[in-house]
């Protein structure tokens, strides 16, 4: 069975149904968001919490807001914000990634799920199932965050 299979170009059975994460992300590629926070210190010794979204195809970053107490009502607003934008464009996505962080509540994956997006919570100390805002994370950090300091919440917007 195993000769006929192999001569009809039919690979063993783990191998036909897998698919990994990553072929799974290169594939639908064009359909997913990904979202997280970073913090920036401030001279003051303050933390500033930063929500960003990304768009894995294009790599294009949308700066959702900036605050220094990310609530889960403030999440969801700009939960709201998003949606509007991306709204208003031609093509839109069909998942959304994000970590199991409390601050994305219950009412922020209401806001998509209305939208028809599907959410996909990366496993718990997974870094690497959201890599690509782990990435850029570590760019901005890199090339902007290391060579400046930061004095408050207005000057790290402009």
């Amino acid at each position: 069975m195993r000769n006929l299979l192999r001569r009809r170009g039919v690979p063993p059975a783990p191998q036909r149904g897998r698919l990994t994460w990553r072929a799974f992300l290169r594939q639908q590629a064009a359909s997913l968001v990904a979202c997280d926070f970073f913090t920036v210190e401030t001279v003051s010794l303050r933390r500033i919490y930063v929500l960003f979204f990304i768009e894995l195809q294009s790599r294009r970053v949308h700066l959702a807001g900036l605050t220094g107490n990310p609530d889960g009502a403030w999440v969801v607003q700009q939960a709201r914000n998003l949606t509007m934008t991306l709204g208003e464009r031609d093509e839109s996505f069909r998942f959304l990634i994000h970590d199991r962080d409390a601050k994305f509540t219950a009412a922020f994956d209401a806001v998509f799920e209305a939208e028809g997006v599907r959410l996909i919570c990366t496993p718990v100390r997974a870094p690497q199932a959201n890599a690509f805002t782990e990435r850029w994370v570590g760019t901005v950090r890199r090339e902007c965050l290391d060579r400046m300091l930061t004095f408050s919440q207005r000057h790290l917007a402009a």
